[in-house]
């Protein structure tokens, strides 16, 4: 048996276990009231701060043989009111942040495809640390996986393309190197045009599956090769491509209002370009690749090996993109 099946019994075997012990909670946590006047079960729930579109049925499950016809409520019961709390799982975030809240359905509607650099038999360029290696694909993926989960936590469908089991977000600074990333569920092979050519496949893939109206393919890798002293982030995009473009100055000067507030003497050089790189020209969604700092640069090494400055990254990743959403919701 392969590791995709495994992992996939695995998700299912802990989504089962988790749903049971949801359902086995006791019902004495949860707050109770009683009708008013008149009041139907639409407008108690409302008035109890949920969604009925979202909440009827539980509300229903919880308590059976209290209603009337058409689940009308009786005057003279005190109902359970479900737990507004939506609880996400995804493993690929570590033991610790598998399960978290969503927070909002802000970017409801939207599907992204998160590719995080190299990874597998390709670390990608390695930075010297004091004694220790930064390899960049590990940065780089750390980095993609808070992305997902703030994306997640405010309602957007998220793909990770490249995949490690093992790792899940991490809060050390110097992370441990591995070579067993995938692409999917299939094996990254040596060959980089071979590499290249499988996840423009999986991004492909999926984006037909899905529906969603703003779907964005986010690269992201921390290979600039800069070397000078101000924050040079780079920002690419396909010529052709309206929506990669629009997105990467949205991203751009979120960046640019972030490092002005939080480090003003720094300087920034964030700049937006086309580049002709295989993954913009052939993924069907509209791309981004973004080179966040060069991992041999100490300067930017700083930025890296910090748990909270990933976490930041990531942050303002994500407020660019709903930036750009609420911009395209607009037209």
């Amino acid at each position: 048996m392969n590791k995709a099946v495994i992992r996939k019994y695995i998700i299912l075997i802990g989504a089962l276990l988790y749903s049971l012990a949801v359902s086995a909670q006791s019902t004495s946590e949860l707050a109770t009231d009683k009708p008013k006047p008149g009041e139907g079960l639409y407008s108690f729930l409302i008035r109890h701060k949920l969604s009925p579109q979202e909440h009827q049925q539980a509300f229903i499950d919880l308590n059976k043989g209290k209603f009337g016809k058409n689940n009308s409520l009786l005057a003279h019961h005190a109902y359970l009111i479900p737990s507004a709390t939506i609880e996400l799982h995804e493993p690929l975030f570590g033991k610790e942040r598998a399960f978290f809240p969503l927070e909002s359905n802000e970017l409801k509607g939207t599907a992204f495809y998160l590719v995080a650099g190299h990874g597998g038999p390709d670390p990608g360029a390695i930075g010297q640390y004091g004694n220790h290696e930064l390899h960049e694909d590990e940065y780089a993926y750390d980095i993609t996986l808070r992305l997902a989960k703030k994306l997640m936590e405010n309602g957007s469908k998220v793909h990770l393309i490249i995949q490690d089991e093992d790792d899940g977000i991490r809060d050390e600074q110097i992370l441990k190197y591995d070579n067993h990333e995938t692409c999917g569920s299939e094996t990254i092979p040596l060959d980089q045009n071979q590499r290249l050519k499988q996840r423009t496949r999986e991004v492909n893939k999926l984006y037909k599956k899905d529906s969603e109206a703003y779907r964005r393919c986010i690269i992201i890798h921390l290979d600039s090769r800069s070397k000078r002293r101000q924050i040079d982030v780079f920002f690419y995009h396909h010529k052709n491509s309206s929506g990669g473009k629009n997105l990467a100055y949205q991203l751009r000067d979120t960046f640019d209002e972030k490092y002005k507030q939080h480090q003003p003497s720094r300087g920034f050089s964030g700049t937006v370009s086309t580049r002709n790189l295989y993954l913009l020209r052939h993924t069907t969604p509209s791309s981004v690749f973004i080179e966040l700092g060069n991992i041999q640069n100490y300067r930017d090494q700083q930025r890296f090996v910090i748990a909270d400055n990933r976490q930041a990254l990531a942050n303002w990743l994500y407020e660019g993109i709903k930036k750009d959403f609420e911009r395209n919701n607009k037209k």
